[in-house]
């Protein structure tokens, strides 16, 4: 049993995933955060590889990127900050990013890189279904890796079974089709989880994009296992003086 699914075993309800940006806002600010993170309450821990296109971000997320790459981010420079931690994390760690850096490390060099650096599971918007069954997804599987799909309110009923059938780990739920960190309604939100609660998937769910604070924190927690906030505390990251506190006011206002 993965962590992950460990984790999901145990706690079925109001899990929460915290992504941000690893090197921002310092290049060395990524392990002090995921310890401060999971110190303070976070789940799960969603760390995002900063790319210079990518396609699914809102503004807030991209700006975090371009900083993050202008200190002098890169997946090694990720690799050794992980190691140096890898025996002081006991919540997993995901690992969410684009294949064009994927594919110039070497993408079985970078599962088996991942892994050994305690890494959990992958979520890689850009990596087509087909591509994982015929190539990659036997790759992540060799190293222990889990991995996320993402579904939205467009998905058909048939893919997103498809889909759940293929990740491991969580189904990664979009609140709507538009990039992270818009505001959502949702009430209109609600009915697209109730469909999701009602097909009995194999796979718990997360609900990302536009949660933001405690309230939509519940309302995603209402139809799905829990949800994964970003944008909003990137926001409260930028700036900070003090990431420690930083971590633990943002997390006590969300749960």
């Amino acid at each position: 049993m993965s962590r992950l699914q460990a984790l999901f075993a145990n706690k079925k309800e109001r899990v929460l995933n915290v992504y941000f940006t690893a090197g921002y806002p310092q290049l060395d600010s990524t392990t002090t955060i995921i310890q401060a993170l999971q110190n303070n309450g976070a789940d799960i821990i969603e760390l995002g590889m900063p790319y210079s296109d990518p396609l699914a971000d809102g503004p807030v997320i991209q700006e975090s990127g371009n900083i993050a790459l202008q200190n002098g981010m890169t997946i090694a420079v990720l690799f050794e900050q992980l190691k140096k931690i890898k025996g002081q994390i006991n919540i997993p760690i995901i690992l969410m990013g684009y294949m064009n850096p994927v594919m110039q490390y070497g993408f079985e060099k970078f599962c088996a890189d991942a892994s050994a650096v305690g890494v959990d599971g992958l979520i890689l918007p850009d990596l087509p279904e087909y591509e994982f069954e015929m190539e990659y997804g036997a790759i992540i599987k060799k190293y222990g890796l889990d991995f996320v799909f993402l579904v939205t309110p467009e998905t058909s009923t048939e893919r997103i079974q498809q889909l759940d059938n293929l990740s491991t780990g969580f189904l990664y739920a979009v609140s709507s089709s538009a990039t992270t960190g818009k505001d959502k309604d949702f009430n209109s939100v609600e009915k697209y989880l109730e469909q999701l609660q009602s097909m009995q998937l194999k796979n718990p769910v997360l609900v990302g994009f536009g949660i933001k604070d405690r309230n939509t924190f519940e309302s995603a927690c209402k139809y799905a296992n829990g949800a994964i906030i970003g944008t909003a505390f990137i926001k409260a990251l930028e700036g900070s003086t003090n990431i420690n506190e930083t971590v633990k006011e943002f997390i006590n206002a969300v749960i």
